[in-house]
């Protein structure tokens, strides 16, 4: 019986960074999610930078087009790193995270790139969350805010 060999995958790797924005709200404490409606997706706002842009850079521009607000870094959070496959690639992602709080915008004015922005609280957000590495990235955000 001939042995099949697979065909290597290209392995690409990939930046990108956003932020948990955090408030004290009127049910404690709350952060920004955005989410689709289409597959049911609620993360952190994140991106790519852009060509020679910093992560921290990127952090703030991303959170800004993606939930409306204007933003301002507290604290890093740390990175996150998962993959992913693509037709004939493989993508290795690392993501650096932010803790931020809001200083102006609106949530209204958030891109398109998410059906919606919205302040949860931080039990709806554990919830809600698609992934666990983000459930992770929550409670490094409500660590670090609760030692500032």
């Amino acid at each position: 019986m001939p042995t099949q060999r697979r065909r290597r995958e290209r392995v690409r790797h990939a930046l990108a960074a956003g932020g948990v924005v955090i408030r004290r709200g009127d049910r404690g404490l709350e952060v920004v999610l955005a989410g689709r409606h289409r597959d049911g997706t609620w993360v952190f706002p994140k991106g790519t930078p852009d060509r020679g842009e910093t992560p921290e850079e990127c952090a703030l521009r991303e959170v800004r087009e993606e939930s409306g607000l204007e933003v301002r870094l507290i604290r890093p959070l740390g990175t996150i790193e998962y993959s992913f496959a693509l037709p004939g690639e493989r993508v290795r992602k690392q993501v650096h995270f932010y803790l931020m709080e809001a200083t102006g915008g609106d949530l209204s004015l958030h891109d398109h790139e998410y059906d919606e922005a919205r302040w949860v609280s931080v039990e709806d957000a554990r919830r809600l969350l698609s992934f666990d590495t983000y459930r992770d990235v929550l409670d490094r955000a409500l660590a670090a805010a609760a030692a500032a």
